[in-house]
């Protein structure tokens, strides 16, 4: 009768099989889709306060604020995909405005 002996090395045995591999593959994707969202909010909400509201036509101002309203929505979808379900601490970082809030999800028409 023979055994093998345990590996003490500290990995597991799969610690190298192609699931594992594919997960950090995806885990990285899903970071990075994360940060180009993060970007797109970032610019389409400084494109609205950059927009004086008695400065610029109405239609102007709504056109930003749809933009800005899309680039949240895909934001916060990407957030659930990623597994991060609280957007109250999105909303304070990137102070989105309440406008915009509202917004969320309508479909235009």
């Amino acid at each position: 009768m023979s055994f093998r002996l345990p590996d003490l090395s500290g990995r597991s045995p799969t610690s190298n099989s192609g699931l594992n591999i594919l997960e950090y593959e995806l885990m990285a994707e899903r970071a990075d889709s994360l940060g180009r969202h993060g970007r797109k909010v970032e610019a389409a909400l400084e494109n609205l306060r950059d927009c004086l509201p008695e400065g610029s036509g109405a239609t102007d101002r709504e056109a930003l604020l749809n933009d800005a309203s899309d680039a949240v929505w895909a934001f916060f979808v990407q957030r659930e995909i990623c597994g991060l379900r609280n957007g109250r601490e999105v909303i304070q970082r990137y102070v989105i405005p309440a406008q915009v809030l509202a917004r969320l999800g309508a479909s235009r028409k």
